[in-house]
């Protein structure tokens, strides 16, 4: 893996204004949880891939401490520097 931090273009189609949310966010890495009964799936907050049980979509990433929102491994990697994800451990 390159130790160099991933630099991520300014017009990168994935940016939608996610600072306003995920800016410092604190998460963790782990297995899907569905946040109610009534989700079935969730997105990547920057790239829209599919978190879900069902075959073919993901099963594992990154999320907020309250499992609402979902960061693919990719996107994670691409903007953990610039937005400053602090990354908890189960035991935290």
């Amino acid at each position: 893996m390159d130790p160099r931090p991933r630099v991520v273009s300014p017009d990168d189609w994935r940016r939608q204004n996610q600072e306003q949310v995920l800016l410092a966010a604190q998460l963790r890495r782990g297995p899907w949880r569905q946040y109610s009964p009534e989700w079935d799936h969730d997105h990547c907050e920057f790239c829209t891939a599919k978190f879900s049980a069902r075959e073919g979509d993901l099963k594992s990433g990154y999320s907020t401490l309250d499992d609402y929102f979902w960061i693919c491994e990719t996107c994670f990697e691409d903007f953990r520097e610039e937005f400053g994800f602090v990354v908890r451990s189960a035991a935290d």
